[in-house]
């Protein structure tokens, strides 16, 4: 979590387990850095349309079709700072199924405003967040761990405020998990 941080990334690297880290910024489609392996992909909620010239929109796919187009069936450990769109995505991995495919969750989360195609006054907001990690209880994810920066602010849906950030890492671990 946090793009200047890859120590996590490594140590899974060198202990051989197959990483991939996505970023849509990266120059190069496909690129391999020692034992890591870094796309420029953006995981989303939704996967690019059709009708849209692939030129003129981002490289975002859900994390169900990143799966197909990789050939893989499930991650052991998935961790994403997905810069406020987590909501949206988290839903999208429920609807889908896809949390079945994942051991562990590790994801950053955002409380300073709703979050991308997230609407409602401030109590539906909250509604839908509380939904979707209750979604995640009832699909046998429990937390283990909550990390939040102590040096920064502790907003809560006060995206109004210039520069707020207000993010906490939660990392859940699936109890049904057995790896193929």
């Amino acid at each position: 979590l946090g793009v200047d941080d890859r120590s996590m990334d490594n140590f899974l690297a060198q202990s051989g387990c197959e990483v991939h880290c996505f970023d849509p910024s990266l120059e190069q489609p496909h690129l391999q850095k020692a034992e890591i392996w870094f796309h420029r992909i953006s995981v989303d909620w939704r996967d690019p349309s059709p009708a849209i010239l692939p030129k003129r929109q981002a490289n975002n796919k859900k994390l169900a079709t990143i799966l197909d187009d990789f050939g893989h069936r499930e991650v052991d450990v998935l961790k994403a700072d997905m810069e406020s769109a987590e909501w949206k995505i988290l839903e999208n991995l429920v609807l889908e199924g896809v949390l079945n495919s994942v051991g562990q969750l590790l994801l950053e989360l955002h409380l300073h405003w709703a979050g991308f195609e997230v609407a409602g006054d401030d109590p539906s907001v909250v509604r839908y967040w509380f939904s979707l990690l209750k979604e995640l209880e009832r699909a046998s994810f429990r937390l283990f761990h909550v990390h939040n920066n102590p040096k920064k602010p502790h907003l809560f849906l006060h995206k109004n405020i210039l520069n707020a950030s207000s993010a906490y890492t939660l990392s859940w671990v699936n109890t049904r998990w057995k790896p193929s």
